[in-house]
Order: C-alpha cells, then structure tokens, then sequence
C-alpha cells in the first residue's frame, strides 16, 4: 500500500520537494536557492537548468534522507511560480533562453502600444487579465522575435513553450508530456478562461504560433509518468497547479466566498467565486482557481509583485540583517517605523495600480531613522499592499470575513499581527503554512484516490492561531493614508 505523496514546489528564488503521509502532514522537506539574474532595469531571469537540477536536488534528498522507496510514493504533484517563460527545443529538451520571470517589465512598452491600439479589452475579455508584461504572451513573443532562429524554428514545430510546470513535466516525463493545467493556462494571456481553450485571436494578436502550446489539462489528472531513469522507479504525475490556486487548494478554500492570501517572494490575494467568473471594475484579475472533473471555479484575484523579496533585498542588497527571520524580533523591538514608508516597486506596481514604471523609494526619512525603522517598514509594506488589494475586491462588491494567510512570511507573527490591524479583519493561520505544497499534494492525491473527496480535504485543515485587530481605528487610518501618499509620490 501507498503511503505518500511528493509534492515538488518550485518557486520563485528555490526549488522545495515535500513528502506529505496519509494524514496531508510533512514527513520530509528539501529546499534550495537559485540565482536570480538581473541583466537590465526592469529585467528578472533564471536558468531553466538551474530550476531543473535544483529540483532534481531536492527530490533525491528528500528522497534518500526519509528512506521511503519508490513504490511507496503514491503520486507526484508540481506546484509552479505561474507566468515565468520558457521556450525548449521540443526533441532535447535545451531550453534556447533564460527563463523571463513574472516580474520582468521589459515587454512594457509594447503592452502600451497594444492599449494604445484598443486591444485591452479583447485581451480582458476572454482571460480575464489586464494587458501587462506580468503574464506569459508577451515574455514569449520576445524571445520568438529576439533570439536569432527561434521563430523559423518554431513555425517549423522544433519548438515548444511552457511555463514552469510543463517544463518540469516535459524532463521529468524524459520527453513524453508537454502539458499543462488551466491554472497556469489562465496566466498566459492566450487562454480563453470561458470557452476553456487556447484562443486563435489571442495566438494570431501576439505573432504566437499554436502549435507550441501545451495540451490542457485539469488540475488532478493523469500528466504523465517520472522517468524511471531519474529516481529509481516510474510514478504517476497527477496535480499541477499554479502556485496560488495551489495555495487556495491547500487552503482548502472551496467555498465561494472563501479567501486566501500567501506570503513569498509577492504577495497573492484569490478569493473563490465558484462557478461565476466575477470581471473587476478595479484591476483586480479574474482567473481560474481550479478545473476538476471538466467543471471550472473561477477566483478573483490580486497581485503584489513584492513580499518577501523585500526581505531578500534586506538580506543580500542592503546586507542589514543575516536572516530573514531576524525581522519579527527587530519589528518587535521597534514597535512601528515611525513614519518610515518602503515603497517596494523594484520591479514596477501590481494591483491595484499596474504601474511597470514604478520604482522603489523610501520615504520619510529624518536624521533618527535607522536600520530598525527601514526593517519594520518593509513589514509594514506588505500590510499596507494587501489592505490595497482588499480595497479593490471590497469595491467590487465581495468582502471577506476571514482572510488565511500561509507562506514563509506568516512565520512572523508581529507582520500577521499587523495585517490583522491593518486590514481590520481575522486572520487564519494554519498549522501547515506550506500550503502551495500541501495544495499540489491533494489534487496529486485526490487523482489516485489517495484521498476521498474534496469534501473530506476540509476535515484536515486545521488552525494553529487566529489574529485579531487591535489597533485604534484613527490610528490604522492615519498608516494607511500615509502609504497612499507615498505610493503616489512613486508612480511613474
């Protein structure tokens, strides 16, 4: 008999390999750190073989070190960093350039000349997203008009494109799987998230040829087989899912109404509006949270292009802190930034602004402001994002009344303190905080009836605590203006 699933989450700065038991709890964890390369402003890549031996990495150690055998993993699930681009030459695997990450801006001004020619609502209607360089059409133009032989070699079907999860799926499968689910189809901007397709016009608008795109898929369903050859012993590959919708799944948010929000490298906002697909008069996305059995659950959602990567560039740009988990005790010990504001646009504003222009400032800097006001600002920073995109969803007509919260970041309980101030609203938070995993593991699961039904997934969510406001409304309202004012001075 089966006893676990291995959940691969591939993120944004690191590759994690899971292996979850019977009872969704963690048996064993692997992570490791890949480079991130900035080659111009505005510019965000990685190495798909970087991602792809890192993952190799992490699977064999959490493999070797738990001492389970092959047979005894019931399914793989891949949980992937959505819209990062790569294109591969379809019989070796070679990728033919660095991956463009969801965060590179270069393609900015060619999304402009597209508004400007009155094709944003074409691209809204039928994906649900906003014309940006954040999702996938436009990374993927790019490199078929940029690097040298590309788009004849694609026309002539050498070529193939994937986001993250079909390019793991591809090695991992040694060639035999180029696909994808509707999650991550939903990102690429050539999706049409109503008819469940890719769509001709959005193909024949960005110059893409159809036939490098992956087949779609639900969410949990057969994808493919690992190579023998890799671990020791084929296994079925059954759950992929963006690494949001895959945190919503993990949330176990599968009621309407229902809200998570995840805390890495950005910050993510889905609030499940079930069989309706909600269009925001506010810039939020409109998307697909999950697909099963054929029948679609859409969301509505907001992205912040920095979180945690905030913390990062304290770690390893500033170099003010060793770790990131050092900021909890030097917030603590502050108590607030005292009218320090961290504007965190490295990489332009998401929602609600979509501003690619955009660039990071500190501001409200005197001659007493240290390193301990910067720390907690950049705490701050994240509370004050989110209360922006609740605040869209809110004018939209949807509010909720509990917000979860998981990701690396909600480890830190003076930063979830603070979202509950900030936001006025409960906050969640689980036992498990690795929920884009657990996510990727239940629609993995739920495929090889490794677990019953979703109904049953509800019974393991549990919560380790639960943040209440307590901060005076004049004062939470005071805070809040003031990074209004500040994102206002940084717009472009």
């Amino acid at each position: 008999m089966t006893k676990y699933i291995l959940s691969i989450d591939q993120g944004t700065t690191s590759s994690r390999a899971i292996l979850f038991n019977e009872q969704a709890r963690i048996v064993r964890v692997a992570q490791q750190e890949f480079t991130q390369y900035f080659p111009q402003d505005g510019w965000v890549e990685h190495d798909p073989e970087e991602i792809w031996q890192t993952t190799v990495a992490v699977v064999r150690e959490v493999i070797d070190n738990s001492g389970v055998v092959i047979t005894d993993i019931a399914a793989v699930g891949i949980a992937n960093q959505r819209e990062t681009t790569i294109l591969w030459d379809r019989h070796t695997g070679e990728p033919v350039y660095r991956a463009i990450v969801w965060q590179d801006r270069r393609t900015a001004e060619y999304c402009e000349e597209l508004k400007n020619r009155g094709l944003e609502s074409t691209v809204a209607d039928k994906t649900g997203l906003l014309l940006d360089p954040y999702f996938s059409a436009t990374k993927v133009k790019w490199i078929l008009d940029n690097v040298e032989g590309v788009r004849k070699r694609a026309a002539a079907g050498e070529i193939v494109f994937g986001t993250v999860d079909s390019f793991l799926l591809w090695r991992l499968s040694a060639g035999k799987s180029h696909k994808t689910d509707a999650t991550n189809a939903s990102r690429t901007m050539l999706f049409n998230i109503y008819e469940q397709q890719w769509d001709a016009e959005l193909c024949e608008m960005f110059n893409i040829p159809m036939q490098i795109l992956p087949e779609v898929e639900d969410s949990s369903a057969e994808f493919g087989k690992v190579d023998a050859g890799l671990f020791g012993g084929e296994i079925p590959i059954t759950g992929i899912a963006g690494d949001q919708q895959a945190a919503l799944i993990g949330q176990c948010c599968f009621e309407e109404g229902m809200t998570k929000s995840t805390y890495g490298t950005g910050c993510f906002i889905i609030m499940n509006t079930g069989e309706q697909a909600i269009k925001s008069d506010n810039k939020l996305l409109t998307t697909v949270a999950y697909r099963m059995d054929g029948k679609t659950v859409y969301g509505i959602e907001g992205s912040i292009f920095t979180a945690g990567a905030a913390v990062q560039w304290l770690r390893d740009g500033l170099q003010v802190i060793e770790h990131a988990a050092d900021t909890e005790a030097i917030a603590s010990q502050t108590g607030d930034s005292a009218g320090v504001y961290l504007v965190p646009a490295f990489t332009g504003l998401g929602a609600p602004y979509w501003d690619p222009d955009a660039r990071g400032a500190l501001l409200g800097l005197t001659r007493d402001t240290g390193i301990k006001e910067i720390v907690t600002a950049t705490l701050e920073a994240v509370c004050y994002q989110t209360r922006d995109l609740l605040e869209a969803i809110s004018r939209d007509g949807t509010t909720p009344t509990v917000l979860r919260v998981d990701g690396g970041m909600v480890n830190n309980n003076w930063l979830v303190q603070s979202l509950a101030d900030m936001l006025d609203l409960a906050v969640d938070r689980p036992v498990i905080t690795e929920t884009t995993a657990l996510g990727a593991c239940y629609l993995a699961g739920l495929r090889v009836g490794f677990f019953d039904s979703m109904a049953a997934l509800q019974s393991l969510w549990q919560r380790e605590r639960r943040f209440t406001p307590a901060m005076k409304p004049l004062k939470r309202e005071k805070l809040y203006r003031g990074w209004l004012d500040a994102v206002s001075r940084i717009r472009s």
